[in-house]
């Protein structure tokens, strides 16, 4: 049976060659974007949810536990998606410090006790200064986030905090 002239094969030939690179090409994008969901999603990944003004929020962290990394934060970003942040996690329940130095987007700091309650909070921390920034609170966990989402989102101080796939740096309750 004839399905296709030689001239068709040739065509059909290079269109299926041109659709695999498209699909090729797409399947890369998908990998390396923040907006395509992949079995590498962040879903599965350290999470803490806010209570907002229209029901809970969750922020994707990365998790800053050692000194190291503690020392590091959020410093030389130039951008960070709004559903994303990061965790300080400390040993103990303590008056914790930050500065805004080598960093250069403003971020709300939610300091969080060990009941898991927001203790206090600094507002759009001014970029690239080293003026420290704290609560009269102890806290256990600082979350930051961008600034000006705390407000946005309507969270405020004493909102309980729940933290998930979180159990490799925080006891499960």
């Amino acid at each position: 049976m004839l399905w296709f002239s030689d001239m068709d094969r040739k065509l059909t030939g290079r269109a299926l060659g041109t659709m695999w690179l498209g699909m090729l090409l797409i399947s890369l994008g998908c990998a390396t974007s923040t907006g395509c969901k992949s079995a590498d999603s962040h879903a599965d990944g350290p999470q803490v949810w806010l209570a907002g003004r229209d029901g809970p929020v969750r922020i994707l962290v990365e998790v800053a536990s050692r000194v190291d990394e503690q020392a590091r934060g959020l410093m030389h970003r130039q951008q960070m998606p709004e559903d994303r942040g990061m965790i300080f996690i400390y040993s103990t329940e303590a008056l914790h410090g930050f500065w805004m130095k080598n960093t250069y987007i403003p971020l709300d700091m939610l300091f969080i006790g060990s009941n898991r309650r927001i203790v206090g909070a600094v507002e759009n921390a001014e970029p690239l200064t080293t003026t420290r920034r704290q609560v009269n609170a102890p806290s256990k966990y600082v979350l930051e986030i961008n600034g000006g989402l705390m407000k946005k989102l309507g969270v405020i101080e004493g909102s309980e905090v729940r933290f998930e796939n979180l159990s490799r740096w925080i006891p499960e309750d």
